[in-house]
């Protein structure tokens, strides 16, 4: 099949399409606005490769987005462009609210006008999939048990409070005009190439350099954790077996407290590169002020992609995060750049009401 990957250049969508490349026959076309977390060093294994192609533009260019489609003669969307980080929605929630909302709106216009001049098998294989989060379910207990795909939706954050929307826009568009569509909800990712300022990275890289490693609140907020290409392999399944109309949580069933990652972080690195004085890096751990309107614990219910569509998550948490934190050894070419450049370190998601 013929694919368009939106936000093919980000953390999860670069896993994509490297997966799409590497594991199957299908063609690819990346479309990226290339912002600050977005990184093309991220697919340099598949730049050159005949089915694969990059193209720079904005999902929220309608016009743009269906030459596209007629161009390439897409057979399927996997939208996976969008604003992510909840503490930048705090500071800034307008870029959320234009590419996550508006922008999924005007590629939900786009692909239903493409999708509309389609006839015969082209006209049935065509698929629309949309990739959101689990933070759209908001928070749980932790004796609430887990998030599934009934789970009334209740965000907390602009960040999530966008994802959401695009979320209803999307099964709005399959419900009122028949477009066919797939969504999925996952869980926290982590892996090769996550952008610095996310909380693995970040701690991974801060513990390398000697900086303090700040952790939010008492560090009780529990995460349920998903190896990016566990993800990637989910992905592509729902995206061509799922089923039209319906909804999969994807989760790596790895509940653990913020706490708990950072220690675990700091013991490896311990471990495998331990600092000359003989110290533990958890003296680096320091507890700093909350994040505003902070969920205290997300978990996802796997069970439908499980049983519909026979995923399993491969990695454990302990051997994902083992490979993530010897990639980030053995890649400082890739991560230096950014931590010197892009991301300064100061701490988003502060601001105040005004």
């Amino acid at each position: 099949m013929n694919i368009l990957v939106t936000g093919g250049a980000g953390f999860i969508g670069s896993a994509v399409c490297r997966y799409l490349i590497a594991e199957t026959q299908h063609r690819v076309v990346n479309l990226d606005k290339l912002t600050y977390a977005a990184n093309l060093e991220t697919l340099s294994s598949i730049a050159g490769d005949t089915r694969y192609c990059f193209v720079q533009a904005d999902i929220a260019d309608s016009a743009k987005v269906a030459e596209l489609l007629r161009m390439h003669d897409i057979d399927t969307v996997m939208h996976l462009a969008a604003e992510s980080h909840v503490d930048r929605s705090i500071d800034g929630p307008g870029e959320f609210i234009q590419t996550n909302i508006v922008g999924t709106y005007r590629l939900l216009e786009a692909a239903r006008g493409y999708w509309a001049g389609l006839a015969g098998e082209k006209r049935e294989r065509f698929r629309f999939h949309h990739i959101s989060t689990d933070e759209v379910f908001g928070t749980l207990g932790f004796d609430d048990g887990l998030f599934n795909e009934t789970t009334p939706y209740a965000p907390s954050s602009p960040y999530s409070a966008s994802k959401a929307a695009s979320d209803h826009l999307v099964m709005a568009w399959h419900h009122t005009y028949g477009l066919p569509v797939v969504l999925s909800n996952c869980s926290n990712n982590y892996g090769p190439f996550h952008f610095p300022e996310k909380l693995i990275p970040l701690m991974i890289l801060n513990a390398l350099e000697g900086l303090p490693l700040p952790v939010y609140g008492t560090g009780e907020n529990v995460r349920d954790w998903l190896y990016v290409d566990d993800h990637a392999r989910a992905l592509v399944l729902v995206a061509t077996k799922g089923e039209l109309g319906r909804s999969y949580n994807i989760g790596g069933r790895n509940e653990r407290t913020n706490l708990t990652v950072v220690e675990t972080i700091c013991d490896v690195l311990d471990r495998i590169q331990p600092l000359n004085s003989g110290t533990s890096r958890r003296d680096l751990i320091t507890f700093v002020s909350d994040r505003p309107g902070h969920d205290m614990r997300y978990a996802i219910d796997a069970t439908r992609i499980e049983t519909e569509l026979g995923w399993r998550a491969h990695e454990t948490f302990e051997t994902g995060l083992e490979k993530t934190i010897r990639w980030y050894l053995e890649n400082e070419a890739w991560w230096r750049p950014i931590r010197a450049s892009k991301y300064s370190g100061e701490r988003l998601g502060q601001r105040k009401a005004s």
